[in-house]
């Protein structure tokens, strides 16, 4: 059973039960209780962090959607609306063991060339990269922190 650790967010209060020694957690976007695993414990705080300190609606928020890339289906971890209902940042969640590199900086990127967002994020819940897309110069840069909820993003 995994035991949640401290991670490099602020700290929620979480609803956590367990039952025939698997742990829960509550998803207060899907509102329902799922298996606690160590990349659920980092898209739980992602998502709070999100809502709490970036100030994004939480009805703004997409988790695990399904995608279709090179005929396989992949699932993206949060994907963040504007108000106008146009996909604005991609998140992939990793758990705090995986060490963020190049090549999964690189997944989020193949994943964004179905959702053309324009801001990604990688996070382990230790270590967090933003990166700004400018898709007519086909290049990007990482920024020092995602930005907070506006509405005319």
């Amino acid at each position: 059973m995994f035991e949640p650790i401290p991670l490099n967010l602020p700290q929620y209060a979480f609803r956590l039960k367990e039952v025939d020694n698997t742990r829960y957690i509550f998803d207060a976007i899907r509102k329902k209780f799922l298996v606690l695993t160590p990349e659920e414990w980092v898209r739980q705080h992602f998502v709070q962090f999100l809502i709490q300190e970036k100030k994004y609606p939480r009805t703004l928020i997409k988790l695990e959607g399904g995608l279709k890339l090179n005929s396989l289906q992949k699932r993206s971890d949060i994907l963040l609306f504007n108000s106008s209902g146009e996909k604005i940042i991609l998140v992939e969640c990793k758990a705090p063991s995986v060490k963020i590199t190049q090549a999964t900086f690189d997944q989020v990127a193949r994943y964004n060339i179905i959702h053309r967002v324009k801001h990604l994020v990688v996070t382990n819940g230790l270590s967090h990269f933003c990166a700004e897309i400018d898709f007519e110069k086909d290049s990007y840069k990482f920024l020092e922190g995602l930005p907070g909820y506006r509405l005319d993003i």
